[in-house]
């Protein structure tokens, strides 16, 4: 009987220990971001000032693991095949909607294998010059371009990223012939721009601006349609290029079987870090615009979007290399 009653107990330890473990609340460890690109560029930038604020909201940490490659996904595939309970994020950006239309086959698929968690923000980039280049607007940059068909070359975080996708946009509306060199991630397009290996780049307004500040790039226009309220001196390209707009946005997703409890845990934690005062004060100065809908916004931004850049992908006949 003894025998029986212990056996009982520890049974019931055990069961209660499972119960427990279950139970507990999200997050109950540290919550690892996945993102599918090196550091130092904007979207790096962008998710440090949220994990933190997300860290003291839900009390746990959160933390980057970069995973860069195949134009993101590498990163990408790894969260779609990680456990679904929200302690695996991935942050990315355009390149999740457009990779569909450039290359055949992806060890994923986009829209089944992800639960929409939120889009945190959108932004437009800055066209930035070397100081070398003799060019110190849209327009007169547009006539160098044609004067040395070519002869002017620009940097891209690779294939399919939101570098490249702007720049081979202004090429096709300016009919200028630059010359492509993708670089492995947004942070090395950045320096080579700087470091005068490339003549121009399309960068993200928040890595761009501390060196068109310092002299080392100079700022011929921003991607929006219009001005950006932050940036209200720097002309829109469209302004020259008629027709001309990019933005790009920066989103949370997390694998398809998800809780949809946790999904809004989370979503509802990103927006109230994005829409902290001083969070949108840091956005508004770098012209990034705060979004942090549902996830349920974000997926038809996500469904409309692969429909979008497949035209503009298949019209501008962008390929792998």
């Amino acid at each position: 009987m003894r025998t029986r009653i212990a056996s009982m107990l520890l049974f019931m330890s055990f069961i209660t220990v499972a119960f427990t473990a279950t139970a507990q609340p999200y997050p109950n460890h540290v919550v690892r971001i996945i993102l599918p690109y090196p550091p130092g560029g904007s979207l790096d930038a962008l998710g440090r000032m949220i994990f933190d604020r997300l860290s003291q909201t839900l009390g746990q940490q959160f933390v980057i693991d970069y995973r860069p490659g195949a134009s993101g996904s590498i990163g990408t595939e790894l969260v779609a095949r990680a456990a679904p309970d929200g302690h695996t994020i991935l942050l990315n950006t355009l390149p999740f909607v457009v990779n569909p239309s450039i290359y055949k086959k992806l060890p994923y698929d986009t829209v089944k294998d992800f639960a929409p968690v939120s889009m945190l923000a959108s932004s437009p980039f800055v066209l930035v010059v070397h100081p070398s280049v003799p060019a110190k607007t849209v327009a007169e940059f547009v006539a160098l371009a044609k004067q040395r068909p070519g002869k002017l070359n620009y940097s891209s975080a690779g294939i399919g990223t939101n570098l490249h996708v702007a720049a081979e946009l202004f090429k096709n509306l300016t009919k200028t012939d630059l010359l492509h060199v993708p670089y492995k991630g947004g942070g090395a397009a950045l320096i080579a721009t700087v470091g005068g290996e490339a003549d121009l780049s399309f960068i993200g307004t928040q890595p761009a601006l501390p060196h068109v500040q310092s002299g080392k790039l100079r700022a011929l226009g921003i991607t929006s349609a219009k001005r950006a309220p932050g940036l209200p001196n720097l002309p829109a390209i469209g302004e020259t290029v008629a027709g001309y707009e990019f933005s790009s946005w920066w989103g949370m997703l997390v694998p398809s079987a998800t809780p949809l409890a946790i999904v809004q845990t989370l979503s509802d934690a990103i927006a109230g870090a994005a829409r902290a005062p001083d969070i949108a004060k840091r956005f508004e100065q770098d012209g990034v615009d705060v979004v942090a809908g549902t996830p349920a916004q974000f997926a038809a931004i996500i469904k409309s979007d692969i429909a979008r850049w497949a035209k503009v992908i298949k019209e501008n006949r962008i390929e792998p290399q």
